[in-house]
């Protein structure tokens, strides 16, 4: 299996990193939607750059101001701790924006970052995530590959069974 680099950008300027990042070999370039004035434009760059598209909110940020870019996007990003350092607390409250995303936008790769584990994985499954990023969780462990495994099934079997749902 190769890997599939997604740069998540947590920078001011998201604009000026495009290129580099498509350079260095990203298949997919991830920014915030508060980091820029222009979505639209970033959306376009990045495809123009031959990257796939995601699109980051923090929890301060509604659902309802990613939604206008969601049919031009490969990957919604609901943050569930503020963007800055590792090892913070899942914030549950932000469960019902990816169960919001899931149901309006079947199709899309929703993603959850931000406290993420075995305590917390199987609310971001069924909330509708189908990625996740886990860091604190996994290299704190004795067992990481345990910890990814467990990760892994739990998004798999909640995603088998929406389909299963339809």
């Amino acid at each position: 299996r190769s890997p599939l680099p997604d740069m998540h950008m947590m920078v001011a300027a998201p604009e000026q990193w495009v290129k580099p990042m498509a350079v260095a070999g990203a298949n997919q370039y991830t920014f915030h939607l508060e980091a820029t004035d222009n979505p639209g434009a970033l959306i376009k760059d990045i495809r123009e750059n031959g990257m796939k598209v995601g699109l980051a909110i923090k929890p301060g940020t509604t659902v309802e101001h990613l939604a206008p870019w969601a049919n031009q996007i490969d990957m919604a990003l609901v943050m569930t701790v503020e963007p800055g350092f590792g090892g913070q607390k899942f914030m549950e409250d932000m469960m019902p924006k990816v169960q919001w995303l899931r149901t309006q936008f079947p199709s899309l790769d929703i993603e959850v970052d931000g406290g993420v584990g075995p305590d917390t994985i199987h609310k971001c499954a069924e909330a509708g995530a189908n990625m996740i990023v886990s860091g604190s969780a996994i290299m704190k462990s004795a067992d990481p590959r345990s910890v990814i495994n467990l990760l892994r099934n739990v998004c798999s079997e909640a995603a088998q069974k929406r389909s299963l749902d339809r």
